[in-house]
């Protein structure tokens, strides 16, 4: 299957996911439809399906319904298009999904991980095609970023580290994360702020640093998120009471990041 990164609005992403046999086509989080069916045009595909992560985010800074916004128009321009997601507020919506549902899209697959925490009803969609020898592919919203994970507007930090542990860090290590928005250098900044030392975080936010800023910073992999993105890496930042912490680490503290695994101890 073949990716399109479509980047719109201030920093997000949406992006189109085509099955190159067939030329059927499935759209993530359509939030700009003129935008998308220009690529669908020059890509000569037939767009079957739209899945969204979210209804939007419910934050007054971003914008409205920057993920499900273009849901509505898509939908009444092309007659028996199905809108998949987990949440009612979806525009649009025809299916329901619930967490490990799995679709099929010709020979794509996908399975739904519900994600809650960033809203109630977030949803992260796995993608891989039998057989083929092409690393799958982890659409994850507003729950992962390339460095970072989502603000907690509907749900809570337990919540958040759950997703990131147990669902999705526990997908193949070669998955391609494509993420909802554009803030890689933000995440990686305060990444560093935690771990100072961690040469692999000073290598990725330098390379994301790189000249041509239009270039987008995803996808990255599951494996290299396990690298520097302080999120999945709450044991190794973790300092024992006894123990005199990180001055840096302290920071994540006013995150919230470490309260689960605390909670666990």
């Amino acid at each position: 299957m073949k990716v399109k990164v479509i980047s719109v609005l201030e920093d997000n992403y949406m992006y189109l996911v085509i099955e190159e046999s067939t030329r059927h086509a499935v759209a993530v989080d359509a939030a700009v439809p003129k935008r998308l069916l220009e690529i669908i045009r020059k890509e000569d595909v037939v767009l079957r399906a739209i899945l969204t992560t979210h209804h939007h985010c419910p934050s007054p800074c971003c914008a409205p319904r920057d993920h499900a916004r273009g849901n509505e128009e898509l939908a009444r321009l092309l007659p028996g298009l199905q809108v998949f997601g987990a949440d009612e507020r979806i525009g649009a919506l025809t299916h329901r999904v619930s967490h490990g549902q799995e679709l099929s899209f010709g020979a794509i697959r996908v399975r739904c991980l519900f994600t809650p925490c960033h809203t109630s009803g977030h949803m992260c969609y796995f993608m891989w095609e039998d057989d083929s020898p092409d690393a799958p592919a982890l659409f994850s919203g507003d729950t992962l970023f390339v460095g970072g994970c989502g603000q907690f507007f509907e749900g809570t930090a337990e919540q958040m580290h759950t997703n990131l542990t147990q669902i999705l860090g526990t997908l193949p290590k070669d998955t391609k994360v494509f993420c909802g928005h554009e803030c890689t250098v933000r995440n990686l900044k305060f990444a560093l702020k935690v771990e100072p030392e961690n040469e692999m975080v000073k290598e990725k936010l330098a390379w994301a640093k790189r000249d041509d800023e239009d270039l987008p910073t995803v996808p990255s992999t599951l494996h290299e998120e396990f690298l520097y993105n302080p999120f999945l890496r709450v044991t190794d930042n973790f300092k024992k009471p006894k123990e005199r912490p990180n001055p840096q680490a302290v920071l994540a503290f006013d995150w919230g990041l470490f309260d689960p695994f605390l909670e666990k101890k």
